[in-house]
């Protein structure tokens, strides 16, 4: 893994990850960079990070959104992925994302989590992401089946999307506001492992159902494009 300059910057944000960074840092793609959002760790994630070569910012406030946004606005790379940081999903995995947003294949790229293993997706998570996308349907018309946060799009455009969710809307609001301005976007299967440690949103019904009601305040936003004009409406492959 290398520090700059990258072909990729990969914004893994992460809040007391010390078990699983190893795992994920490992794979990485070469030339890639590694952006690690410490979010508030107490468990030495942010040294762990630095020892295996990752560019360690800090975010204080804590939230999910704010950590991501912090790496986003940290990237200097063309392309930006995004990866959780609890070992359930391999940055090698976006690969094929990054090959599809050069080629011009689409805008976004979207990982659909396929289960491996038992207590890889607890039933209410499944159940919440489930009814989210089914809302989506209706406010987008994009007929996705996850929400994951497994992604890759071009930086400049992500920052021209003007991000303000930093909680747990902060994934689906990139998608709601990148369906209103006519992006395509892709969407393929992609295997989702036991996450290393508890999360810290879906690890219970309660925080899943926050999450739920973060996400459901994004839904509610209007069309961010000007009055009087067609709205393109996103594509989906």
């Amino acid at each position: 893994m290398t520090t700059t300059p990258s072909d990729v910057d990969v914004v893994l944000p992460c809040l007391n990850e010390a078990e699983a960074l190893p795992w994920v840092l490992e794979r990485i793609p070469p030339g890639w960079r590694a952006i690690v959002v410490d979010n508030g760790s107490t468990d030495g994630s942010a040294a762990i990070a630095r020892a295996f070569g990752a560019t360690v910012v800090h975010e204080p406030r804590r939230g999910f959104g704010a950590a991501c946004h912090t790496g986003l606005t940290a990237a200097t790379a063309d392309v930006v992925c995004f990866c959780d940081c609890d070992a359930s999903l391999a940055p090698s995995l976006l690969v094929p994302f990054v090959r599809e947003v050069r080629d011009g294949g689409a805008d976004l790229v979207l990982g659909r989590r396929r289960p491996q293993g038992r207590g890889a997706w607890p039933a209410h998570a499944r159940a919440g992401n489930l009814a989210l996308a089914r809302i989506l349907r209706r406010r987008t018309g994009l007929r996705l089946h996850d929400l994951g946060p497994l992604r890759a799009a071009r930086r400049e455009p992500l920052l021209a999307l003007a991000l303000t969710d930093r909680r747990s809307g902060y994934p689906l609001q990139m998608v709601v506001r990148a369906a209103d301005a006519g992006w395509r976007i892709a969407e393929h299967d992609v295997p989702y492992l036991p996450r290393t440690g508890a999360s810290k949103v879906t690890g219970t019904w309660r925080g899943t159902w926050q999450a739920v009601r973060d996400m459901r305040r994004v839904l509610g936003e209007r069309p961010a494009h000007p009055a009087g004009t067609a709205h393109p409406g996103g594509t989906v492959r």
